[in-house]
């Protein structure tokens, strides 16, 4: 399949500044050499405990907030967002749209509803007048709303109303690939399901892309084609969804998958859960090597010293972690030793 997104290296480092003169003492590595890629069409689950670089990595992506480093190759003509100016990044804009985690704050107050879904239309030149209200209608329509509510104000609406706007504004261009920014987790569970529904239905029927940042691990297992965990300000474990909920490689993922709640409660209780000891490392001074190996229950000497690279360890899974290369090189041996 042809991909729509590559992100190499990605970088993102904020400057601590300190003293009369603001002088810089330092940085936090707030994404600290990302990479992946989406394919056309594709939903790429990006998880992760609150502070691991998820939301700026997505905005990165947009160029909302200016990458320090790495490439972000966009589209068929492959073109690097990283390296165009303001200009030429404009015209690449409706292309790429956000939905936004909090759907109260994303929203002018001092505006219609009709004006905020209609803005990015007049803001391009798309659409006036009668065909302007026309498009925004459709739109409304498109996420479950009424012609009417385009009169009224955000306050006037519920928390998964106003995220309906949200994404109806998001689809007024037409773009390729939404960044959806933890689109369900201000919202009740109820609300979750109509929203993810709507998403993957809005999917289908635009031949959209999405990247879907999100903790809520049962949350990304309903929605996403593969999933990239980040710790840290490093992508951990790259796989394919089905693949990653039934047998996780890194050791992170799997304590993070022993925390997602069964239905079933005898499961539940056969279930061993995983503790992870000690606190989340300072983004301003990572530990050496991997950064995960102070919590690792599996750490060796190695994972002190030695950062850990993504590699594929099994068909259609990356793994950074020394001890699954250990394993997969096992797995290897053992295979050639059969021959």
């Amino acid at each position: 399949m042809e991909a729509i997104l590559e992100v190499k290296d990605l970088k993102k480092h904020f400057p601590i500044r300190k003293g009369l003169w603001r002088r810089t003492v330092g940085y936090v590595k707030a994404v600290d050499g990302v990479s992946f890629h989406i394919c056309r069409g594709e939903t790429l689950g990006l998880v992760g405990e609150s502070g691991c670089g998820k939301t700026t990595t997505g905005r990165c992506l947009l160029r909302l907030i200016e990458p320090t480093a790495g490439q972000v190759i966009f589209g068929h003509e492959r073109t690097d967002l990283c390296a165009l100016d303001k200009g030429e990044l404009k015209a690449y804009r409706p292309r790429m749209q956000m939905i936004f985690q909090d759907p109260h704050s994303s929203l002018n107050p001092r505006m219609t509803v009709g004006d905020i879904v209609g803005e990015p239309l007049k803001v391009n030149n798309i659409a006036k007048g009668k065909e302007l209200g026309g498009r925004i209608v459709d739109l409304l329509e498109s996420v479950g709303l009424r012609r009417h509510d385009m009169r009224r104000y955000p306050h006037a609406f519920s928390g998964g109303q106003r995220q309906r706007i949200g994404i109806a504004r998001a689809l007024a261009l037409r773009p390729e690939l939404i960044v959806a920014d933890e689109p369900v987790s201000a919202l009740d569970v109820s609300v979750q399901a109509q929203i993810l529904n709507l998403l993957m239905e809005l999917r289908e029927n635009y031949q959209l892309s999405y990247i879907f940042i999100a903790h809520d691990l049962s949350v990304v297992e309903h929605i996403s084609d593969r999933v990239a965990v980040m710790y840290l300000g490093r992508i951990v474990e790259l796989s394919d969804a089905n693949t990653l909920y039934r047998s996780p490689q890194h050791p992170y993922t799997e304590a993070l998958m022993s925390a997602v709640p069964l239905a079933d409660p005898r499961a539940q209780r056969r279930r061993k859960r995983i503790r992870l000891e000690g606190d989340v490392p300072d983004p301003a001074s990572p530990p050496a090597g991997c950064h995960f190996h102070p919590r690792c229950r599996y750490a060796k000497d190695i994972c002190t010293e030695q950062e850990p690279e993504l590699r594929q360890v099994i068909p259609e899974t990356q793994v950074a972690c020394h001890l699954s290369e250990e394993l997969s090189l096992q797995g290897v041996e053992s295979q050639i030793a059969g021959f």
